[in-house]
């Protein structure tokens, strides 16, 4: 007989408790083996009975089940981890992963979901499957990148081929005044002092990689 896969469930509401402990019976091929509603408790019963997956609510009375995660991938680098939140926003989702977390699920997912992110989480401990990842990572990198206006790409192109402000302001048929301004502003919103440092800083958060409309 195969051996099944030991789970403790961690949630402060007891109807959760019982509903997911409801669907990995249905799912089979587990085997609920505590619960409980506490980071304090949490870690008590995960220590005690050694499963092979955890799944923690985030918000419990006496903290973060995100503590719980950090504490026992630390100790159990073999154990599955999985978080349920009622707050499934790209901010929870990268603190999930950040904290060692195998899964990551939203309380309005169905609960199979949570099944097949146990699953998971028991053959790839230290992957990290959540549904919304990889639309959280575009949404990451677009508000990492600094916000220029067509203009500030087209100059900020033209200094990377070498131009000064009168090279730039003859290209761009504006004044040197107004090239200078565009590119104090560049420098603003790139966090730069000088030519040198915005090229770098466009280069490295993929400003300058992106198709800057012709000068």
């Amino acid at each position: 007989m195969a051996r099944l896969t030991s789970v403790v469930l961690v949630d402060d509401h007891e109807l959760i408790r019982n509903g997911l402990a409801g669907a990995f019976a249905r799912a089979g091929g587990f085997e609920i083996v505590g619960d409980a509603a506490s980071v304090a408790h949490g870690l008590d019963v995960a220590h005690d009975l050694r499963p092979d997956v955890l799944i923690t609510d985030v918000n419990l009375p006496d903290g973060s089940g995100l503590q719980i995660v950090r504490t026992l991938r630390t100790e159990r680098p073999e154990i599955g981890l999985v978080v349920l939140t009622m707050y499934a926003g790209d901010e929870q989702i990268f603190a999930a992963m950040d904290a060692g977390a195998s899964g990551f699920v939203g309380k309005d997912a169905p609960s199979t979901d949570v099944v097949n992110a146990a699953r998971q989480a028991a053959v790839a401990p230290r992957s990290f499957t959540c549904t919304g990842l990889a639309t959280a990572m575009v949404r990451r990198r677009s508000s990492a990148s600094p916000r220029l206006t067509d203009r500030e790409r087209q100059v900020l192109q033209l200094l990377a081929e070498g131009l000064g402000v009168s090279g730039i302001a003859s290209r761009l048929y504006i004044s040197e005044s107004t090239a200078k301004a565009h590119i104090s502003s560049i420098y603003e919103k790139l966090g730069a002092a000088n030519r040198a440092q915005a090229l770098m800083t466009a280069i490295r958060t993929g400003v300058l990689g992106a198709e800057a409309p012709p000068p």
